[in-house]
């Protein structure tokens, strides 16, 4: 009778240990909401890598998470919601940008103070955005773009046009 309820005492701290960590994991990846947490919108014209629970930054410090990500069928854009933390006030004039950790790293978005006096509410809108940067079409134009214009100088080291490359021709006066 005795080694039951052992067994069962560790059974629970087992479980409560176990649902402790899905509870703790599940607020630190976005997914849960923060208490007090405010809402903003923003258009983007590309979000590529940009999903519900994206990372919202600003100088680098997570502030806040991607709540709602869906396409705007009037115009075409990406719209964003975002939750953020209630102690970070944006301007109007702040400015959303969809980046990356690095060349290849995850994408999140960050935003940039403004230096107006109007604070966005719940429910505001940033107007100010920029889209993710398709580095692959970069570098794709860059090393297959033939319609690139010639080094400035003119055609200086350019080949003869007589066909005899590397001639001289020599012209002595009487």
């Amino acid at each position: 009778m005795k080694n039951s309820t052992v067994e069962t005492l560790i059974g629970a701290a087992v479980i409560f240990i176990a649902a402790a960590f899905f509870f703790f994991a599940y607020q630190t990846s976005g997914k849960g909401h923060a208490a007090g947490a405010y809402r903003l919108s923003a258009e983007f014209d590309n979000a590529e890598g940009v999903s519900v629970g994206t990372d919202v930054r600003i100088a680098g410090v997570k502030i806040g998470s991607v709540v709602d990500f869906t396409l705007n069928h009037e115009n075409f854009q990406a719209d964003v919601v975002m939750e953020l933390d209630p102690k970070v006030k944006l301007t109007d004039d702040a400015t959303a940008k969809v980046t990356a950790e690095g060349l290849l790293g995850s994408k999140f978005i960050a935003l940039e103070q403004g230096g107006s006096e109007t604070m966005l509410a719940d429910g505001g809108v940033i107007s100010n955005t920029q889209g993710a940067v398709d580095i692959w079409s970069l570098i794709s134009a860059a090393m297959f773009n033939k319609g690139t214009p010639a080094p400035a100088g003119g055609d200086q080291g350019a080949a003869p046009t007589d066909g005899k490359a590397g001639a001289t021709t020599d012209t002595k006066t009487p």
